[in-house]
């Protein structure tokens, strides 16, 4: 399939008037998007907590908060990793289920996914 890449809006939810333009690739084995600390902090985006991640070499920790991303003209809050130097920007799988999105596999781009709505017959 090779590389999405993918340029999106990263938000301030606090102030929508804050954001910040992000080229990076999506990936759909990410589960949280990465965006540079210095970007997320320039918006006023601060961190809620540090989690630890697995990557192939170890161990590593990493601040997390919320943002709101906007790809394709469709917005939606999502976690967020506080990248940093070396960190690749990342549109993460959680980004793309809140905007209602997925990879054309054939196309190698975004496209909008059909949403399903699970109720009770009850």
């Amino acid at each position: 399939m090779g590389i999405v890449k993918v340029r999106f809006k990263v938000y301030n939810p606090a102030d929508m008037s804050k954001y910040v333009e992000v080229d990076g690739i999506v990936d759909t084995g990410a589960i949280y998007s990465v965006i540079p600390s210095s970007l997320l902090n320039s918006i006023g985006i601060k961190p809620l907590e540090r989690r630890r991640f697995l990557l192939f070499g170890g161990y590593v920790e990493r601040d997390v908060g919320g943002a709101i991303i906007e790809v394709m003209g469709k917005r939606g809050a999502v976690t967020v990793i506080f990248g940093e130097e070396k960190d690749v920007n990342v549109l993460g799988v959680t980004a793309l289920e809140a905007l209602g999105l997925e990879v054309d596999p054939i196309k190698g781009t975004l496209k909008e996914t059909e949403q399903l709505l699970l109720y009770s017959l009850i």
